[in-house]
């Protein structure tokens, strides 16, 4: 089996509470902006984040996410406020606030990920289906071959033939 690579944006995508979001920091990368600066931004315009666009980490999920990618911990450096996590309407939006030409471009990228991931989803459901049903055909014709080699299988009726020649 070929191994497939994941582009840059794509490794960067996670599922958090069912919803494929991307994470601040992440997006402040791809932007080419601080952090601090993107949060900002969004603190401006929160009037255009409801909660479906963006929504901040709990302090589990931020230390289950710490432990799982290695960061310093708490108080040492690094993040002193829970991550940010945006959905695909929330990184869309961001175009809106993050005005360079850049954010602009790098949106569009993400926008266009996020819709190919979502149709790499549904073609591995209707292949799911398709195996499904493959299963159920070839159960029944599985069936139908145990019974012939069981009445193969089966003892022939005891009939004593006869020894010698008829008359």
């Amino acid at each position: 089996m070929k191994a497939v690579a994941l582009s840059p944006i794509e490794s960067r995508i996670l599922l958090l509470r069912g919803e494929k979001v991307m994470l601040d920091d992440d997006l402040a990368v791809l932007y080419g902006v601080e952090t601090k600066a993107l949060n900002q931004a969004v603190r401006r315009n929160i009037e255009r984040f409801p909660e479906d666009f963006m929504f901040q980490l709990t302090a589990e999920e931020a230390e289950t996410l710490r432990s799982q990618t290695v960061t310093s911990k708490p108080g040492r450096g690094g993040r002193r406020y829970r991550p940010y996590a945006f959905t695909e309407h929330g990184v869309a939006m961001l175009s809106a606030v993050l005005r360079t030409p850049m954010a602009i471009q790098v949106s569009v990228e993400i926008v266009r990920t996020f819709v190919r991931l979502r149709r790499m989803i549904a073609a591995n459901a209707d292949l799911a289906r398709k195996l499904a049903t493959l299963e159920k055909k070839y159960d029944a014709q599985f069936r139908v071959v145990f019974d012939a080699i069981r009445d193969l299988m089966a003892p022939t009726p005891n009939v004593k033939r006869l020894i010698g020649f008829e008359r």
